[in-house]
């Protein structure tokens, strides 16, 4: 069988061709080897024509045109061209029993791997054995379900009762009244609005007593000034929320309506119905 397979006999036209074309691309055996993940030795095997030195037919032409793929050259027909050589040769001959050698090391996974998937293995099965010990342990008994169903005359939903206050704790204050806020003179006093850090005031002057004066629905942060606070009165949303302030002091007041109904001070007449105030910088 060698002597058929042999170079001198039928001539390497196959491995030839690989070599020649690996080196036309500069390449080493290493480098090929590295790039087919074929043994050194059976490219080598290739080139010389030493096609009784590899496994069974398969592999040759296998290791042939993955070697062709690697160097440029058409690998499937290249594969093609070899088998059919192979194949005319051993016709004329018996060749030797075809043997598989041992897996190359390169191409095994390492026996870690095999390791740690056995352990994985052995812990999901005693993972789901203790599961299934514990839902069985645990699930109740005819007894324990009958004691925790509900009676047939016990209501199913029964009306929410409303919470009592608890003792000692005053109830909650009404919700604090809104609308706009509008200012009556009961005396004549002199005042002024501004809105918030606008220089610009909304309204300085004196307040003729019955007049009123309503804060811009717009104003962001009102807040008026005067010395007479209780020569004033305020209503918000029409109604009476007491006087501005006490006597004879000199104070600023914030007019949002969340702030004057804070002050808790109610009890005061209602805002008279005088004539209207003139607007800012107009009297």
């Amino acid at each position: 069988m060698a002597d058929l397979l042999s170079e001198q006999a039928y001539g390497n036209p196959v491995g030839e061709r690989l070599r020649v074309a690996r080196e036309e691309k500069g390449l080493s055996l290493d480098d090929v080897a590295r790039q087919t993940r074929i043994p050194i030795r059976h490219l080598e095997h290739i080139e010389r024509g030493e096609w009784d030195a590899l496994p069974a037919i398969t592999y040759s032409v296998g290791f042939a045109r993955s070697y062709a793929t690697a160097v440029g050259l058409d690998g499937p027909a290249v594969g093609a061209e070899l088998r059919e050589q192979l194949s005319g040769a051993r016709s004329t001959a018996a060749g030797p029993a075809a043997y598989y050698e041992p897996a190359d090391p390169a191409r095994v996974p390492p026996r870690s791997i095999a390791i740690v998937a056995a352990i994985l293995a052995v812990l999901l099965i005693a993972g789901y054995l203790f599961w299934r010990h514990e839902a069985v342990g645990n699930a109740p008994d005819e007894g324990q379900i009958a004691d925790r169903t509900t009676p047939a005359d016990a209501p199913q939903n029964p009306a929410p009762q409303p919470k009592a206050a608890p003792a000692g704790q005053p109830a909650q204050p009404a919700a604090a009244p809104t609308g706009p806020v509008v200012l009556a003179a009961t005396q004549d006093v002199w005042m002024r609005v501004t809105d918030g850090n606008n220089p610009k005031a909304l309204f300085q002057g004196t307040l003729k007593a019955g007049q009123t004066y309503a804060v811009p629905p717009a104003a962001q942060a009102p807040t008026v000034r005067t010395g007479r606070a209780d020569a004033v009165t305020v209503a918000i949303g029409g109604k009476p929320a007491g006087p501005l302030g006490p006597p004879n002091k000199t104070l600023s007041v914030s007019l949002r309506a969340a702030d004057i109904a804070s002050r808790g001070q109610g009890g005061a007449a209602p805002a008279p119905n005088g004539p209207a105030a003139a607007p800012a910088g107009g009297r």
